[in-house]
C-alpha cells in the first residue's frame, strides 16, 4: 500500500520515543522539532511522526497552536485517515456499547480510549451529539458526522462546541446542526429506572452526564426509604435515581435554575414528583443553611464541578473538596451514608480520598469507606493517559 502524502514531523533527540511506542497518545510541543515548516502546518493536519533516527512511529494529528502538539491517530504510518478509517473506529466503539446497554443512551466515543483523540460523542436515541475537542476532528467533522449516521443509524447529529478543551486547542465555540433537525424540547433519557431530561442544545456539555450511571445505581441501593440530599445535582442525577430506588424524599440543590427545572421535569416523567424537592442556591451556602435549620438526611451525595481542573489549581481544589466533605458530613444522620465525587483529573484518587476523609474528621464524624466508584464502561480509560480516569466516587458510612 502506498503511503499517503502526509508531511513528516520528528521527535527531538531527548523525547521519549519508547513511551510513544508503548502507547502514549500525546506528544507535547517541547518534544517535537519545531522548525518553520512544522510550525506552518495548519491546525488539524495529519503527519507522519518519526523518531530521532527517522523511523516512523505512526500517524498523528498536529496542532502547532496547542500545548499537545500531536495526538497519535494510528500506529501504522501507511494508514489513510478518511471517512472509512473513522467509520471503522466508530463501529468498534458502537459494538461494545450495543453489548453493554439495552437502550441507545450512552457515551458512544470517549476520545483517546476509543481511538478517536479529542472526540466525544454521546448518543440520545436517534440523536448524536459530537464534541470535536481537537483540531483534526474539527477539520474532519463532516466525515465524523457522516460516519456516525452510517454506523448507528441516528437521524440527527449535533455539534457541541462548548468547553475548556476547545479553547486550549484554539477552536471556536460555534455549535451547529450537522444532520437532521435539532430537538425543540428536552429529550427524555432513561437510566437506572428514572427518566432524565436532557437539553441537547442549551445544556451543559452534551446535555447530560452518562459517566455517573453506575454510581447513581449504587447510591439508589442505599436509598430505600431514605431521606436524600443531592448537592450539585445538575438535572437531578443522584436524586432521581434514589427516588426510583425507593427513597422517601429527595432534595436536589444546584445553582442553575434551568438545571433544576429539568430535574423537576424528570421527576414528573419518573412519577416521583410528590417526593422530590429542589432548592436553588450556592451549594456551600445551602449546606450551611440546612445545618442551621437542623436538617438531617439518611443519604447525602455531593457531585461538584471540577475544583481542580489543572495541576495549578490542585491545592485550592483539594481544600474545596475538604470543605464539601465537612459540610456534607454534618448533615448525615448517625449510621447514614455520604457519597463524595470528583471529576478533577488533577486530583488523583489518593489525594481526593485524603481530602474527603480529612473533611469528615473536621466535621467531628468518622466512618468506613464502603465503596469506590468510577465512570461507567462507556467511558473507558486509556491506560497511558491518566486524564481519562478522571471520575471518582467515594461512599462512606458515618
Amino acid at each position: 500500500m502506498t503511503a499517503p502524502p502526509y508531511p513528516m514531523i520528528r521527535l527531538r533527540p531527548k523525547a521519549n520515543a519508547r513511551a510513544i511506542r508503548h502507547g502514549a497518545p500525546w506528544i507535547f510541543d517541547n518534544e517535537i522539532v519545531t522548525d518553520r515548516r512544522t510550525r506552518a502546518l495548519p491546525p488539524g493536519s495529519i503527519a507522519v511522526l518519526e523518531d530521532e533516527a527517522r523511523a516512523p512511529l505512526g500517524l498523528v494529528a498536529v496542532n502547532p497552536a496547542s500545548r499537545i502538539m500531536a495526538r497519535v491517530l494510528d500506529r501504522d504510518a501507511g494508514a489513510r485517515i478518511d471517512g472509512a478509517w473513522i467509520a471503522a473506529r466508530l463501529a468498534r466503539a458502537h459494538e461494545m456499547r450495543a453489548r453493554l446497554f439495552d437502550a441507545p443512551f450512552y457515551r458512544l466515543v470517549h476520545a483517546e480510549a476509543d481511538g478517536l483523540p479529542g472526540v466525544v460523542i454521546d448518543r440520545f436515541g436517534e440523536i448524536a451529539v459530537i464534541q470535536p475537542n481537537a483540531a483534526w476532528a474539527e477539520v474532519l467533522l463532516p466525515e465524523i458526522g457522516q460516519a456516525v449516521q452510517e454506523v448507528t443509524g441516528v437521524t440527527c447529529v449535533l455539534k457541541n462546541a462548548s468547553g475548556r478543551a476547545r479553547v486550549l486547542e484554539g477552536l471556536d465555540e460555534g455549535s451547529a446542526v450537522l444532520a437532521g433537525q435539532a430537538p425543540d424540547a428536552p429529550v427524555p433519557v432513561p437510566m437506572n429506572g428514572a427518566t432524565y431530561m436532557a437539553d441537547l442544545t442549551g445544556g451543559q456539555k452534551t446535555g447530560i452526564f452518562y459517566d455517573q450511571r453506575p454510581n447513581h445505581a449504587f447510591a439508589a441501593r442505599l436509598a430505600d426509604g431514605a431521606r436524600v440530599l443531592d448537592v450539585f445535582s445538575h438535572v437531578g442525577g443522584f436524586a432521581l435515581a434514589a427516588l426510583a430506588g425507593g427513597a422517601a424524599r429527595a432534595l436536589a440543590v444546584d445553582g442553575s435554575a434551568p438545571a433544576l427545572d429539568l430535574a423537576r421535569a424528570g421527576a414528573e416523567r419518573t412519577g416521583v414528583a410528590a417526593r422530590f424537592e429542589a432548592r436553588r442556591g450556592d451549594a456551600f451556602a445551602v449546606m450551611e443553611a440546612l445545618a442551621g435549620e437542623g436538617a438531617q438526611f439518611d443519604l447525602v451525595i455531593c457531585d461538584p464541578p471540577a475544583f481542580a481542573p489543572t495541576k495549578q489549581a490542585l491545592d485550592k481544589g483539594l481544600r474545596a473538596y475538604e470543605r464539601v466533605a465537612r459540610l456534607a458530613a454534618g448533615l448525615v444522620v448517625p449510621g447514614g451514608y455520604l457519597g463524595l465525587c470528583s471529576c478533577s483529573h488533577a486530583a488523583d484518587l489518593g489525594r481526593f480520598r485524603t481530602a474527603c476523609t480529612r473533611g469528615i474528621g473536621r466535621a467531628g464524624r468518622e466512618g468506613a469507606l464502603i465503596h469506590t466508584g468510577f465512570a461507567g464502561p462507556d467511558h473507558p480509560q486509556h491506560p497511558n493517559l491518566a486524564e481519562s480516569g478522571y471520575l471518582k466516587a467515594l461512599f462512606y458510612r458515618l
